[in-house]
């Protein structure tokens, strides 16, 4: 008996410790997208020791849980929707041959290579916690929540004390939106829709609730300063499925008139910008994308049609420069993106598994898959219109291929004679149990 409760004990504080490690580690990895300097050289520093640190230290925290007693058996599982990931990655880096600009592709090819290598240390680690450590509650979704959060909170409180760092002024300096030169509002935006997403599943499991709700509050004000169009949408998509899924009344209805109070004032001040015409006449263009993706398509996918220009490259030169729109270094559209670098080739490999991977959450249960959708959506409004889970290198295809990989992996229950011995000794409290 005296052993047990020591067991349990000691289980309690080391998944605390391990709940911490994970939420400070995606911290760091999504910090390290952002550049927290002026100066290029600094910033490359910070995201180059922040994103290789990070991936080391999921390795760590994952080796720490396997020397605790867990067994890495997980077996593949969906394996077409991630080999058909590896296939993009693959045509991606045989572009390499034909890219306009070698040391561009070669970069993005890296920082998304290694973000993957990243997540899969991470999720096999949350699997390694559920295999043996029945009733724990370190979940994917508080983790997100939570670090998002910090990051945040660090913009909230520079918008305060330092704006001309925090805030972005547009429009000839007649709209503020919080991001500054630090991060694209609408990236930041998005950001904030993930953590949303996160801290609705924290809600629904009466995880801290009151918290959580003001939690949510801090996200919403943060996404409403960002002046984010695809982001706040992304974000009402994301309440409405949580509310078609929660069998609260009493929550629905609160969610729903919380809705209804505040929509004249967002729909007037961030979706139509108080009114102005021209503002009405940039959301009908899409801020000037539509003209912008006609030109890429018809002046120049032509020109490569079937392979592209090579990974993240959309033209011979840095810009593509259309005769009837602005000159863009990327496409604001994460499909086009794709059909650009890697051509129709590339675009029928990623729609192939975009739906495999659609199919693999479709199949999870219940919770997990309530989830993954849920973050799937903000990321996946903010790939119609920004960079997305196929465009450079950003914090989306970090969420998405956190995503990818949940689904990759299953538990097994056959152990070898030696894995089985490595129970007995590290955890005979599962034995016994």
């Amino acid at each position: 008996m005296n052993r047990t409760r020591q067991d349990v004990t000691d289980h309690s504080q080391f998944l605390k410790t391990i709940n911490w490690m994970l939420i400070a580690i995606m911290f760091m990895m999504i910090a390290a997208f952002f550049s927290w300097s002026e100066n290029i050289t600094i910033t490359r520093v910070i995201k180059v020791i922040g994103r290789m640190g990070m991936l080391g230290a999921s390795w760590l925290v994952y080796v720490k849980i396997v020397n605790y007693g867990a067994i890495d058996s997980l077996k593949p599982h969906n394996t077409l929707a991630i080999g058909l990931y590896l296939g993009y990655l693959g045509l991606g880096l045989a572009s390499f041959l034909w890219t306009s600009d070698l040391g561009v592709s070669a970069l993005q090819w890296f920082m998304t290579s290694q973000t993957l290598i990243f997540c899969f240390f991470f999720i096999k680690s949350l699997y390694l916690l559920d295999e043996y450590f029945p009733g724990h509650t370190i979940r994917l979704y508080n983790i997100l929540g939570n670090s998002i959060l910090a990051i945040i909170l660090i913009f909230l409180i520079g918008m305060w004390l330092n704006p001309d760092d925090f805030i972005r002024f547009t429009h000839g300096g007649t709209e503020a939106r919080l991001g500054g030169f630090i991060m694209n509002p609408n990236e930041l935006g998005m950001l904030a829709g993930v953590g949303v997403a996160g801290f609705l599943f924290d809600v629904k499991r009466n995880h801290h609730k009151w918290l959580t709700i003001l939690k949510i509050i801090i996200l919403f004000y943060a996404l409403y300063l960002t002046g984010s169009r695809s982001s706040l949408i992304g974000a009402v998509f994301i309440i409405l499925y949580y509310i078609k899924q929660t069998d609260n009344i009493h929550l629905k209805l609160a969610i729903i008139g919380s809705m209804l109070l505040f929509l004249p004032l967002v729909v007037h001040s961030v979706i139509l910008k108080d009114g102005d015409a021209d503002r009405v006449e940039e959301v009908l263009s899409m801020t000037g994308r539509l003209p912008f993706w006609q030109g890429l398509i018809n002046e120049g996918l032509p020109r490569e049609p079937w392979l592209g220009f090579g990974f993240m490259r959309i033209d011979y030169n840095d810009h593509f420069q259309s005769r009837h729109s602005y000159p863009g270094l990327m496409t604001h559209n994460t499909f086009i993106q794709v059909l650009m670098n890697l051509g129709f080739v590339g675009l029928v490999i990623v729609s192939f598994q975009m739906i495999f991977t659609f199919r693999g959450i479709f199949r999870e249960e219940e919770e997990k898959k309530m989830m993954l959708l849920s973050i799937m959506i903000p990321i996946m409004i903010n790939s119609f219109t920004e960079f997305g889970i196929f465009g450079e290198s950003n914090f989306g295809i970090l969420f998405y291929q956190l995503i990818l990989l949940y689904i990759t992996f299953k538990r097994s229950t056959l152990l070898t004679t030696a894995q089985k011995l490595h129970l007995k000794i590290k955890r005979p409290d599962l034995l016994e149990a």
